[in-house]
């Protein structure tokens, strides 16, 4: 069988938790890290405050030691119990991404609903613009 972009990010996101803006400010504003999975162009010209940057294509590579989750790379993977947000764009690279981290073992891996377009829409302030 063959699959489109659309058609992956669907199966995605029927395995993952997206979140809204709201949600995703006061879970940021406890200390909940918040990684934009863009190409570092795209996170260049704009991202969430406090955001991290670890691209789609070397998430499953580098989020083990990245300081988002506090070098926590110790045998257990401790980290992985506790949530993470990710966004994108538009949202779709992101559940990809949750569904991936969701593989890794990671318990809550959260999406953020629309990405970076509906923080936007929404209102949201950005750094780097």
């Amino acid at each position: 069988m063959t699959y489109t972009a659309q058609d992956l990010v669907a199966q995605a996101r029927a395995v993952i938790e997206e979140i809204d803006t709201s949600r995703l400010l006061a879970m940021q504003a406890s200390g909940m890290p918040v990684i934009d999975v863009r190409e570092p162009e795209e996170f260049a010209a704009g991202h969430l405050p406090g955001a991290v940057n670890i691209p789609r294509g070397v998430l499953e590579f580098q989020v083990d030691g990245h300081p988002a989750l506090n070098f926590k790379t110790d045998p257990h993977l401790s980290h992985r119990r506790e949530p993470v947000i990710l966004y994108c764009r538009t949202g779709g690279r992101s559940a990809l991404a949750a569904e991936a981290l969701k593989r890794l073992g990671f318990d809550r891996p959260l999406s953020l609903a629309g990405g970076y377009l509906q923080w936007t829409a929404d209102g949201g302030s950005v750094e780097g613009a």
